[in-house]
């Protein structure tokens, strides 16, 4: 299978599956860590992300957001 093949492919999965796949992706990369974050800061990342991937009901798209922000304030 040639890469866009699998890109068509992915692109068609749920978002949540998608998200998955790009987060696995994303830690399979070499990098080099620029800063040192604290163990607090480590868990409230996990704590966050666990509640994102638990109920990503809870997300909106930045456009949403955006629209939402702008009806209420202006």
């Amino acid at each position: 299978m040639n890469i866009e093949t699998i890109a068509e492919q992915v692109l068609k999965l749920e978002p949540v599956s998608r998200a998955y796949i790009a987060e696995i992706l994303l830690e399979s990369l070499d990098f080099e860590e620029d800063f040192i974050v604290s163990e607090a800061w480590r868990q409230e990342i996990q704590k966050r992300c666990n509640k994102i991937d638990t109920n990503p009901s809870l997300l909106i798209n930045g456009e949403q957001f955006m629209s939402e922000l702008t009806q209420r304030y202006l």
